[in-house]
């Protein structure tokens, strides 16, 4: 285990190797290949002020989170991975270190509604303002920007629409209006895309999806490629406390071993869904950034090496046919989140964006989201047709 909390390059190495090496080095005392779960809150000093390795309690650092955090800058190409104990921590984080009281932010017309209910009820309270655009427009962005703000930020594919942004584009954007670009991967992961080398400034993650894969861990992450921001979100990390604890760490850890295998059978069962919804009756409409009618097609293809494992789809007849669909699903698990092996099917109106109802974020009411795991895709196929009926 390193002693280092930030990462160095990695420079050669494929993304396969650095998901599975990278802060993974083998224990010193016991040459154990997996690194141990430090479960632990302080630590032995060599008198006072005489840390070993730089750890003196596991709120500021703790061995397995650092090796978590080393793992996520490298797969960024970052410099510095901070990981949280969920999502909304993470951005939670972000907005207090980098805005204060006046400061407004462009966030999308389709964000995540956990995203939009931490904006309008909680840092709008202190003083935050925020506007809404399409961000897949870079002229709706510009419009919407004030001499106040700080803050682009943008969801690519985003939640639950699968809209997709260019982020080279608005990168451009945000340089020139001398504000920063947040983007939020959690639907691609950084096997599909890297923000970073797009020209962002700032990649969000929700580990709990497809990083830890597994439907068994809740996380964040926070990734940058300027290492003074980095030592800046890091002292507001350990100032506000919402770190990933060591076994949280280590399954994520453990998850994003195999995140490329993964990702790709994610994105192959997804493709294969997409073509049956394609053809089948009752299916009105089908949000996914593969079909070349997608309005943001182009762009994926261009910034994505893949498509993903997510799927959102209309059907006919309304929000209580869509329900129905849901409800008869079998092997589909009806569910919230998203990202493991399993695959899950919801309805975000009643569900995870029951937060925007009413807003100019509101979502279809006859609109299905799928989460595709790695089961056999004939066996996910079968399931779909008999829930739609």
């Amino acid at each position: 285990m390193s002693d280092r909390h930030t990462t160095e390059s990695h420079s050669g190495q494929s993304f396969e190797t650095l998901a599975i090496h990278s802060g993974n080095t083998a224990d010193p005392l016991t040459g154990a290949v997996v690194p141990p779960i430090y479960q632990v809150s302080t630590y032995k000093q060599d008198g006072v002020g005489g840390l070993r390795g730089g750890y003196e309690y596991s709120r500021s650092a703790n061995p397995t989170r650092t090796a978590l955090e080393e793992n996520l800058a490298a797969l960024e190409g970052g410099r510095r991975g901070l990981a949280f104990a969920s999502g909304l921590a993470a951005e939670d984080c972000l907005l207090r270190t980098l805005l204060t009281p006046g400061d407004h932010v462009v966030i999308p017309n389709d964000a995540y509604g956990g995203t939009f209910r931490l904006f309008a009820k909680v840092v709008s309270r202190w003083g935050i303002d925020f506007s809404v655009a399409d961000t897949s427009d870079p002229a709706s962005v510009r419009a919407a920007l004030t001499d106040r703000t700080k803050l682009i930020w943008v969801e690519t594919p985003s939640n639950p629409l699968l809209g997709i942004t260019d982020i080279a584009a608005l990168a451009a954007v945000a340089r020139t209006a001398g504000v920063r670009l947040v983007v939020d991967n959690t639907f691609a992961s950084p096997y599909l895309q890297q923000p970073l080398a797009l020209g962002a400034d700032i990649v969000v993650h929700s580990t709990t999806k497809y990083m830890g894969g597994h439907s068994d861990v809740v996380g964040g992450a926070l990734v940058v490629s300027d290492a003074e921001l980095g030592e800046e979100l890091a002292y507001h990390q350990n100032a506000m406390g919402a770190v990933a604890g060591p076994f949280d760490a280590w399954l994520v850890l453990r998850g994003i071993k195999t995140l490329a295998v993964r990702m790709d059978r994610h994105s192959e069962n997804a493709a294969r869904i997409v073509d049956m919804l394609s053809s089948h009756a009752r299916v009105t409409r089908i949000h996914y950034p593969g079909l070349p009618e997608h309005p943001g097609h182009e762009t994926a293809a261009k910034q994505m090496k893949a498509f993903g494992g997510m799927v959102s789809f209309q059907v006919a007849g309304g929000e209580e046919a869509a329900v129905a669909v849901c409800d008869r699903a079998k092997l589909f698990t009806l569910g919230e989140s998203l990202g493991g092996v399993e695959s899950l099917i919801e309805h975000p109106g009643r569900m995870t964006h029951a937060s925007v109802a009413g807003s100019a974020l509101e979502v279809p009411a006859d609109l299905i989201r799928l989460s595709v795991g790695i089961e056999s895709a004939d066996d996910l196929l079968a399931d779909l047709r008999q829930a739609l009926g």
